[in-house]
């Protein structure tokens, strides 16, 4: 069985041209589709080939791998299993059947196109090169719920030794899987999507904390020999800066065969960096809508408003090596990305400021492009760190007439009228305009002595210092304002 296994991962690696030289060598049709060709090598497989076709399906694959080139052991292992042992066979002479001093127990396959019990059984391969499976862990992303891992986090290895390089992986589908991608799919709109997605992530091989998201340098990905489109280059932020892709999950769905008897292969080709490795990782996944994120961020329940009154009261707290004393806070009502009213008042737990910002708004905005960055502080605050402030529910609920608040020392909270303020400051600039222009006017009407003396004021106050002369007549001109009575006769005109 587990011959029969090797040799049709064999299969699955070859070109159609060996596809092709195969099923002729077989006595099958050799015409069709790549698709097509490897369904019926497999067949021939699954219904049990002659012993002779199996040495050429290892001759085919010997050609295709040249670099992995296999010892006469392995080429006899199939007539070894087919064939009685023979008297000349002891174990004295087992170890013979070694490459490298390891037991030759499977034919070389390139080590991604293995399962993880064949890597393990090739110590020869992956001392020199990277872990095949490192203990990566990716950021998990809010909008999308993992249903399967197709490929686990594997590092992208390649055996030239050249800058630009190349691998290939393999996975299938089951039909379970098959069903849940088809069974999602949307024609709503203009174009095919797909709820249920096959991601393909990058990261680089890091296993201190969970990955994000991170390109290889000049990446290239084909899926089923068709290129993949990748995110779109930034514009450089300075002159001679090399632009940069930005990197995010790649949705190949629309790419990938949905079929449980073909494969499904691809070939990721990049620039090598000193000192830094990658891996890649396939997924199954389900895209979420922002309603679905609300509604769960609604679910984990609203924080208890004492939370926020201990902040307020820590924040308000006198130092006593400071010689500047904070007695109030005034917060805002309105979200800063919108500039509207905060209908669902939100912040990150690793925050330490009270101004919230909308959850909504901030979710919708995360779903269009995924930075997850506070609005107020610009620190990271992901989805998962987001919390509903009790505290603003209640002030939104009460103080409906106002746009912003202030905090006092004991955690109490007070509207500040702003407006009416204004309004009350503008009034009073007014009455002082009329009253300087009563004055003018009586001063115009009395004799052309007064008369001077208020311009000679006026000319002093603007352009030269005052003397003590002037300083006597200037608190006279001052309080000509409340001087004014009813028996003055330009008083009915004021």
């Amino acid at each position: 069985m587990a011959d029969s296994a090797e040799l049709k991962q064999m299969v699955m690696s070859l070109r159609v041209s060996e596809l092709q030289v195969l099923l002729g060598y077989a006595g099958r049709n050799k015409h069709g589709r790549k698709h097509e060709l490897l369904t019926k090598a497999l067949h021939l497989l699954k219904a049990g080939c002659s012993p002779a076709v199996q040495m050429k399906i290892k001759e085919l694959y010997r050609r295709r791998f040249p670099q992995k080139i296999m010892t006469p052991a392995d080429l006899s292992i199939s007539s070894v299993h087919s064939s009685p042992m023979p008297a000349t066979l002891s174990p004295s002479t087992i170890p013979q059947l070694t490459y490298d001093g390891h037991p030759a127990s499977s034919p070389l396959l390139p080590v991604s196109l293995l399962g993880p019990k064949h890597e393990l059984e090739l110590p020869h391969l992956t001392s020199a090169l990277h872990p095949v499976h490192p203990d990566i862990k990716l950021q998990k992303l809010p909008f999308y719920d993992l249903l399967d891992e197709l490929i686990k986090p594997t590092s992208l290895a390649s055996d030239n030794s050249q800058r630009f390089r190349e691998t290939c992986f393999a996975f299938a589908l089951t039909p379970q899987q098959v069903q849940q991608i088809s069974s999602s799919m949307d024609i709503s709109g203009t174009k095919c999507d797909f709820t249920v997605q096959v991601q393909l992530r990058f990261c680089l091989s890091e296993t201190s904390c969970p990955q994000e998201d991170h390109f290889p340098p000049n990446l290239c990905v084909k899926v089923n020999t068709k290129p993949c489109s990748l995110p779109g280059y930034l514009p450089p932020t300075k002159n001679g800066v090399e632009p940069k892709r930005p990197s995010r999950p790649i949705n190949i769905t629309s790419l990938v065969r949905l079929s449980t008897t073909v494969p499904n292969t691809i070939v990721v080709s990049w620039t090598a960096e000193i000192g830094r490795n990658y891996s890649m990782a396939v997924y199954l996944v389900k895209q979420l809508s922002s309603t679905v994120l609300l509604q769960r961020l609604r679910a984990k329940g609203i924080r208890n408003p004492d939370h926020s009154r201990a902040l307020i009261k820590e924040k308000l707290t006198a130092d006593p090596d400071s010689e500047i004393a904070t007695t109030s806070l005034r917060v805002s009502l309105l979200c800063p990305l919108g500039k509207m009213r905060l209908t669902i008042p939100c912040r990150a737990l690793t925050c330490s400021h009270l101004q919230c910002f909308d959850a909504t708004l901030y979710i919708q905005m995360n779903e269009k492009k995924p930075t997850w960055v506070c609005p107020v502080c610009d620190k990271k605050a992901p989805y998962e760190h987001l919390i509903i402030d009790g505290l603003f529910m209640e002030i939104l609920k009460y103080c409906t007439d106002c746009d912003e608040i202030q905090f006092k020392e004991d955690g109490s909270w007070a509207p500040m009228r702003s407006k009416k303020e204004v309004q009350e400051v503008s009034a009073s600039y007014n009455g002082v305009d009329g009253c300087l222009s009563s004055t003018l006017e009586h001063q115009v009407a009395s004799h052309h002595q007064s008369s001077n003396k208020s311009k000679k004021v006026e000319v002093i106050d603007l352009t030269i210092d005052s003397s003590s002369d002037e300083e006597e007549e200037e608190p006279s001109a001052k309080r000509t304002c409340p001087s004014l009575s009813p028996t003055s006769p330009l008083s009915n005109k004021g």
